[in-house]
């Protein structure tokens, strides 16, 4: 029998009240929606466990608990809960991430316990668009990268990732995780490039999360020798009009408040600030 507040590991016939939950905000739960759509509740399948705070008998908020630590719809009620649950069982995660209210509000109860951080991006806009630029016409040249090409890709989804966590996918495990997350992307055809003359690739992107109502790009890297030449706005309306035909109504992305060049590039191309995340990075 549920008291008037409690928290507990949500099991498989939870689903639907779950979704029910995501489906408040279907941008900013876009990833985990879309993998709890594809694996349901059973942990091992979702790849860690989802929480759920009930008040009064009801679902209000949940948390996923897996490689990442997500606060969703969570009130600050909810947050205490999560927090408390996350200390008792130790940190699993590699980072905490989510709205950046109530991920704020979940760091600064569980700093004590699992602090310091290696770093703390205390704000990324949250930014959306639902149509193509009138005035950017999309890179004719950016195009699925096919599965016989994951020796092409994987050297650049190496070097975007590096250079925006600041560690390489490859340690610890020597990368086999890192390496089956872009062959499930470049799989299920939400993996895109352009690649110069010599076949390199000189611009990527993903749609790394996607769900029926909104989806959410990922990933997006110039090779260095590439920027300030005006190829990232062409190649972003390219990726959007994949997304919005093939994918979701709705496209967006978060970006680190101090790459100015990037919010710049996705304003022109009509992505709009619509909130903030937050990540702690462990």
């Amino acid at each position: 029998m549920l008291t008037q507040t409690t928290s507990r590991v949500l099991e498989p016939s939870d689903l639907d009240t779950a979704l029910a939950v995501l489906d408040r905000d279907p941008v900013a739960n876009a990833f985990v929606t879309s993998r709890v759509q594809v694996a349901g509740l059973d942990p091992w399948r979702l790849g860690g466990e989802m929480w759920g705070w009930y008040e009064d008998g009801m679902l209000t908020s949940l948390c996923y608990a897996g490689a990442n630590l997500v606060p969703i719809c969570a009130t600050p009620r909810a947050v205490r809960a999560f927090a408390d649950r996350a200390r008792r069982s130790g940190r699993r995660c590699s980072s905490i991430v989510g709205l950046s209210e109530p991920t704020a509000l979940l760091w600064r109860l569980l700093e004590p316990h699992w602090g310091p951080a290696r770093e703390v991006r205390a704000h990324q806009p949250l930014m959306v668009t639902d149509r193509m630029p009138a005035d950017i016409a999309p890179d004719p040249y950016v195009r699925r990268i096919r599965k016989d090409e994951m020796e092409t890709i994987m050297p650049a989804c190496v070097a975007m990732f590096t250079e925006e966590v600041g560690v390489s996918p490859m340690v610890g495990d020597g990368g086999l995780l890192y390496q089956a997350r872009v062959a499930e992307l470049v799989g299920s055809g939400r993996s895109f490039a352009r690649l110069d003359e010599h076949g390199k690739v000189v611009f990527k992107a993903e749609i790394g999360a996607a769900t029926s109502q909104a989806c959410q790009i990922q990933g997006v890297w110039v090779a260095p020798e590439y920027r300030g030449k005006g190829l990232a706005a062409p190649a972003m309306a390219a990726i959007l009009r994949y997304a919005l035909a093939d994918v979701s109504p709705v496209v967006s992305l978060y970006v680190n408040d101090y790459n100015t060049a990037a919010r710049r590039t996705y304003r022109r191309v009509g992505f709009q600030e619509v909130g903030a995340f937050m990540s702690v990075l462990f």
